[in-house]
């Protein structure tokens, strides 16, 4: 079993005429996730326009910890609740930096995985150097970077990149078409 980090992601189409519905179970089922040992976060994406797909992110320490936690009573409970709310459940598990961009063979250039990444971070950690940085000031460098990451690296992982990915899918997932024979040849 895995000793670090675990990430299940999971996807649901709202069923037509149950998306408050569907908030409301969805919040449900995060509040129940925080009373687990390993819990480490969740999160909820809300479908883009034109889409009735949400996506869920559940964070455990370990495999062991998330495993409890998918096959305990009241998580099972929670699921048979919301049956008849979405339609074609599909579930993973990733670890790292694996659970951002797909599974291998599916996963974007690197750089547009980077490029996915610093427009997560640059607007946060401007923000965060905004609203903290005089307060950070007194600090020497080391306590200074020592917090800033403490704060800004929970946030990135679990919350700013995956939603920075999920916004740009389209981008990082399109494949370039190829030129039709005789295109771009002047007649």
């Amino acid at each position: 079993m895995s000793t670090s980090p675990v990430t299940m992601m999971v996807a649901r189409r709202v069923a037509d005429g149950r998306y408050q519905d569907m908030l409301a179970w969805l919040h449900e089922g995060e509040l129940l996730a925080t009373d687990f040992p390993g819990y480490l976060g969740s999160g909820v994406l809300a479908p883009p326009p034109g889409d009735n797909e949400f996506q869920m992110i559940f964070r455990f320490s370990d495999a062991l910890t998330l495993n409890a936690w998918e096959h305990s009573a009241s998580r099972k409970a929670w699921l048979i609740r919301g049956n008849d709310l979405f339609a074609g459940p599909r579930e993973r598990r990733v670890s790292g930096i694996d659970g951002w961009f797909g599974a291998v063979g599916l996963r974007p250039p690197r750089w547009k995985q980077a490029v996915a990444i610093w427009l997560a971070f640059f607007p946060v950690s401007l923000l965060f150097n905004f609203g903290l940085g005089p307060l950070l000031a007194e600090l020497n460098l080391a306590p200074r970077v020592l917090l800033s990451t403490l704060i800004l690296t929970p946030l990135m992982v679990y919350f700013f990149i995956p939603l920075s990915t999920h916004l740009l899918a389209g981008w990082l997932h399109r494949t370039p078409t190829k030129p039709l024979p005789g295109a771009g040849a002047r007649n």
